[in-house]
């Protein structure tokens, strides 16, 4: 598998929007970061929410609720709210939506950006293994 199939699958297991991964693909041809366009992309299709290292549970609550895939199922997400550590809030967030076949995936910036995107449970291995053969890494569970 060539680093653009790789980059395509990767953007397939994220978001079934065709326009992610052809924002990824200009990047590639142009000789851009491919990452910084997959987030781009990806926040373009309204499939990320975009947070802070220092952001608490209740920011996480109300960026994820935004997400198509978390505002279709309406869940309960009293439980992320309960911390102001975002590693905590994002596993709970995790927890909850495993039990609709959904996982919190973060995308790990070299700052402390905080983005995150909700991908099927069956996408989420694949999400990790192709970021981490592209070179980044993808937290399932946060």
């Amino acid at each position: 598998m060539d680093q653009a199939d790789s980059w395509r699958r990767l953007c397939a297991s994220l978001d079934e929007d065709q326009a992610v991964w052809e924002s990824v693909e200009a990047a590639l041809e142009a000789g851009d970061d491919p990452w910084e366009a997959l987030l781009d992309g990806l926040d373009e299709a309204g499939a990320l929410a975009f947070l802070r290292s220092d952001d608490t549970g209740m920011e996480l609550s109300d960026a994820l609720a935004q997400l198509p895939r978390v505002f279709a199922l309406q869940p309960d997400l009293d439980e992320v709210t309960d911390t102001d550590d975002l590693r905590e809030a994002t596993a709970a967030a995790d927890r909850i939506l495993a039990g609709s076949a959904l996982r919190v995936v973060r995308l790990v910036e070299e700052d402390d950006a905080w983005p995150v995107a909700v991908v099927p449970s069956a996408n989420a291995g694949a999400v990790a293994d192709l970021a981490a053969a592209l070179g980044h890494e993808a937290v399932v569970g946060g």
